[in-house]
């Protein structure tokens, strides 16, 4: 039996690692403390590294606060771990710390210029964990697209609040394409790592398959819910006036960095990762995915 050592574990991502691990018998699961944390590395074999501070759309986060949770506690888990016996490292980046949006296939050779102070200290994060990987230790850089599935919050909450108070799509003017990450294809990627004896270190995108558009997330989640909703083709300098008013009201749905989530296209490709652990297709498929994601929450 493997002991993990996850950061973050009641946390979307957490919550689900641990469900999906416990399916099997042969992990222990421990949690991570940041108190007194370096004893906790004792018998420890992979470190799973998921705390940090999210993306916040409200834009109320200052750099100082991504750089504590993002850098360094990442920099402090990873001295811990290379003073440790634990052979595995596992830590859950971002595809924020390459870009913030993407319309050709971002992949691991792309360099990176991340915009957001979350994308920045994502990636101050990584280029110190890959400035020292001992060779007879593991590290794994996974960087996920947006991740779905029970528990997540975000921008997809939001569409199916709209979608079940019947409120019309007004966006329907963007067309776009945006990969997105079911969390059972994370946790399929983690279980390999966790296991693995031949996957080489480095950075690993991960995202579902194929990308959809919003506007066809839209219908998906609307015929899931067997709600109609109308779709708008509203002018887009309406769009961005409303998008300006939310940038001022903390409360207002709508605010630019919400407004350029939902409809500027971001296409991850995830063959790197793919080839790696010779898989023809991810495990669950985009639509399946989300499909099952809101009619649960329906």
């Amino acid at each position: 039996m493997k002991n993990i050592l996850i950061s973050g574990l009641n946390g979307f991502v957490g919550y689900n690692l641990q469900s999906f691990l416990n399916e099997y018998n042969s992990y222990k699961i421990i949690g991570f403390s940041r108190k007194d944390s370096s004893y906790q590395f004792k018998s420890i074999d992979v470190v799973v590294h998921l705390a940090g501070k999210s993306h916040d759309l409200k834009n109320k986060t200052n750099f100082n606060d991504y750089y504590n949770s993002n850098f360094l506690l990442t920099k402090r888990m990873y001295d811990d771990f290379l003073n440790s016996d634990a052979r595995t490292f596992i830590f859950i980046s971002s595809v924020k710390a390459v870009a913030d949006y993407s319309d050709t296939d971002l992949d691991e050779k792309c360099v990176p210029n991340p915009i957001s102070d979350y994308g920045k200290t994502k990636l101050l994060a990584e280029e110190y964990l890959l400035k020292n990987i001992p060779s007879n230790k593991n590290l794994y850089i996974l960087r996920p697209c947006m991740i779905y599935g029970p528990r997540n919050k975000g921008n997809l909450n939001l569409l199916i609040n709209l979608i079940n108070k019947k409120i019309p799509w007004i966006l329907g003017s963007y067309n776009n394409k945006r990969s997105f990450c079911s969390i059972n294809n994370l946790c399929f990627v983690i279980k390999h790592l966790i296991d693995s004896k031949t996957i080489l270190n480095g950075i690993y995108n991960i995202s579902d398959d194929n990308s959809i558009s919003t506007n066809d997330l839209i219908k998906l989640i609307s015929n899931a819910l067997n709600i109609n909703i109308l779709i708008l083709n509203m002018p887009k300098v309406i769009i961005n006036g409303l998008a300006l008013i939310g940038d001022r009201i903390s409360y207002f749905p709508l605010n630019s960095d919400r407004l350029l989530k939902l409809t500027q296209s971001f296409i991850v490709s995830n063959q790197k990762i793919k080839r790696s652990l010779d898989l023809e297709e991810m495990p669950v498929k985009i639509n399946d995915g989300l499909k099952n994601l809101f009619i649960t929450k329906n």
